[in-house]
């Protein structure tokens, strides 16, 4: 497995995930995920974080979906894996996505602040609309339209929270789910070129150990450049 390094000092490491990799094990199946690149190549990582359960998340402090490509920080001290979750809990991270979603979006600039919970009708989706079950967490994301192209639109997409799917959940509130997601846009076309889910995590600052803001960016995707020159 090649993992590229965007940024790396004592403390803390920033690489470009790969789509289709998934973050960590699931317990399930037994292809190889970015934890197993970080024990590989970082074996002192390995009991840094939490485990959860018996699966290993070495340095986990955040995570991508499977199919989302981009920036993805990790922790390689116990001191770093607590000052970034403290981060990403209050919510001084700042992340940037570029999402490709379906349909043509049609105001420039726009703010969704809806809760999120669990899909009343499949286990694996959440669900930001009515019937939503469980626990509804607070959401909220910030999207600028940067190209409308045929049926699509690609916007540059900024979630102020964390929580999972969180992007793909308010992309199918708002009635443009993000193009190419089998599991919340299934059976609708992709754009030409683009065959894996549509969203890439492109940029990422936060502080360092130092107190230093640093600036992570995750060149986009071959497919993406396409699409947006």
């Amino acid at each position: 497995m090649k993992i590229k390094v965007l940024y790396e000092d004592k403390d803390i490491l920033a690489i470009d995930k790969p789509s289709g990799i998934a973050v960590h094990a699931d317990g399930k199946t037994k292809e190889k995920t970015i934890t197993d690149w970080v024990l590989k190549n970082y074996p002192k990582m390995k009991n840094v974080g939490e485990p959860m359960g018996e699966i290993a998340r070495p340095g986990i402090v955040h995570r991508l979906d499977r199919e989302t490509s981009g920036v993805l920080l990790l922790a390689k001290t116990g001191k770093a894996h607590e000052f970034l979750k403290q981060q990403f809990q209050d919510r001084s991270i700042k992340k940037t996505y570029i999402a490709i979603v379906s349909g043509s979006v049609k105001d420039e600039r726009g703010f969704v602040k809806k809760p999120i919970g669990r899909s009343p009708r499949d286990f694996r989706r959440y669900s930001a609309g009515r019937g939503a079950r469980g626990e509804m967490r607070e959401a909220e994301t910030f999207y600028r339209v940067l190209k409308r192209f045929g049926n699509f639109t690609a916007l540059e997409v900024r979630p102020k929270t964390g929580r999972t799917h969180q992007i793909r959940v308010h992309m199918k509130y708002l009635n443009h789910p993000v193009a190419c997601d089998s599991l919340y846009n299934p059976g609708h076309p992709c754009p030409e070129g683009i065959s894996r889910l549509a969203l890439h995590a492109h940029k990422i600052e936060f502080q360092n150990l130092k107190g230093e803001t640093v600036k992570v960016e995750s060149p986009l995707p071959n497919e993406f450049e396409k699409v947006l020159k």
